[in-house]
């Protein structure tokens, strides 16, 4: 090769680098506006009630997923805080423990909106209320209840909860609860209500009449059966996945997702890496493990197994998230470092689940959650900072401003105004 082609060659690399950069600047623009435009809903947010207090609040740059400054930073317009109670006995005792439990972080939510922060962040229960406050240039508090072992035997309590705000509630966690079977009844086929216990589907009519949408993740694949055949409203899945792709019983295969197009509900996509790519996180997550460790002898943390975090009182797990979620932000450089050798799971196999679930059941039926603070996150989309991250893997595959619009949030506001609707219809007969 003499001197000319040797030049010519470097140029024609140069010119390809440089169409390259100026395709990915591109893209990045589109995305940016894509986002500063739409109204971007993330459906499940874990709180601890530690982080509502005068000295430690969301007004703070804390170390948890979600804060307001991470909001802003990364344009995520509404949080669902999640009123999440860990299944307990099935007794008065534990019945007592759950409803002071949720009363607590319903307490929480409402001091964030009224006393800590009121001119930035407020309250909402409806899609207007949404639209409104976001003309005013404030983010967006919304809430939902994450098992519904807290309404105990009183069916009341499901009307208490609505005055308080919740507009969408799941009736189990892990381990059955008195409303509803678990997806955890996979392990070893034991099961309580064979689906929805009596109460259950007295429940799900009381959610129909007040307006409160009713949440699938979590409950069993014939207890959700139960719930669509019950429903005189959509249903949503307010943080599960497409089972197809990765087999973990949260997820949902293609018959349960398949309803959710034929009753008109949503399925909001998780972000959480064991449900993701089941494989590609129990390599990165036994590498990490052993990042944690020195880490934790360090500082004299005792890390544990998530059955025994699982295991412990709501008070005792949340404080240990808050001292783990501490341990992680100490070994954040190390974890970079070790994506260099084992590769984590990313936003683009979350966005393969957006994809499959939208060829599957439309474009109208799919939207986004990240469960941060709750397990949650993968590589990319680690906090509520990175959240443009998820516009820019949809621009690439070629989604179009209206298409991001509904699965970032239009099509979750379709179906509470949905709900509404229905509840309204029943009140009046």
């Amino acid at each position: 090769m003499n001197l000319k082609q040797l030049c010519l060659g470097l140029g024609v690399i140069t010119c390809i680098a440089c169409s390259q950069q100026k395709n990915n600047d591109e893209l990045l623009e589109k995305a940016k506006r894509i986002h500063e435009k739409v109204t971007t809903i993330d459906t499940h947010v874990d709180i601890n009630v530690k982080n509502f207090t005068e000295d430690r609040n969301y007004t703070m740059d804390l170390s948890n997923q979600v804060t307001l400054p991470k909001m802003k930073a990364g344009g995520l317009d509404v949080a669902w805080f999640i009123v999440y109670t860990g299944q307990g006995e099935l007794n008065e005792e534990g019945f007592e423990k759950a409803y002071e439990n949720a009363m607590d972080k319903f307490d929480a939510i409402h001091e964030l909106v009224n006393d800590f922060a009121p001119d930035e962040i407020g309250l909402a229960t409806t899609s207007d209320e949404v639209r409104q406050l976001r003309k005013e240039g404030k983010m967006v508090a919304m809430i939902g209840i994450e098992n519904g072992y807290p309404v105990g035997e009183d069916i009341e309590n499901v009307e208490k909860f609505y005055n308080l705000g919740a507009r969408y509630m799941s009736l189990a966690h892990q381990g059955h609860s008195h409303l509803s079977d678990s997806n955890t009844g996979e392990q070893d086929d034991v099961f309580l209500h064979d689906g929805l216990s009596e109460m259950g589907k007295d429940v799900i009519a009381e959610m129909n009449r007040l307006g409160i949408m009713i949440d699938v993740s979590h409950p069993s694949k014939e207890a959700i059966k139960q719930m669509f055949e019950l429903s005189k409203a959509p249903l949503i899945a307010s943080h599960s996945s497409a089972r197809a792709i990765c087999d973990h019983s949260r997820n949902l295969d293609d018959e349960l997702l398949l309803l959710f197009k034929e009753h008109g509900g949503v399925v909001q996509t998780v972000a959480f890496s064991a449900y993701v790519n089941t494989d590609k996180h129990k390599a990165f997550s036994e590498a990490s493990n052993e990042i944690y460790k020195a880490k934790a002898d360090e500082i004299g943390f005792n890390m544990l197994s998530r059955d025994s975090v699982r295991a412990m009182s709501n008070e005792a797990r949340n404080s240990y998230y808050s001292e783990f979620q501490n341990l992680r932000a100490l070994a954040v450089d190390d974890i970079e470092s070790l994506k260099e050798r084992v590769t984590p799971v990313s936003v683009s196999d979350y966005v393969d689940h957006i994809d499959y679930m939208v060829d599957l059941i439309g474009i109208d039926h799919v939207g986004i959650s990240s469960d941060f603070d709750g397990g949650g996150g993968v590589d990319g989309w680690q906090d509520a900072s990175e959240t443009l991250n998820v516009t820019i893997e949809l621009v690439k595959r070629g989604y179009t401003e209206e298409e991001s619009e509904k699965l970032w949030g239009e099509n979750l506001l379709r179906v509470l105004d949905e709900v509404q609707d229905v509840a309204q219809s029943l009140q009046k007969a």
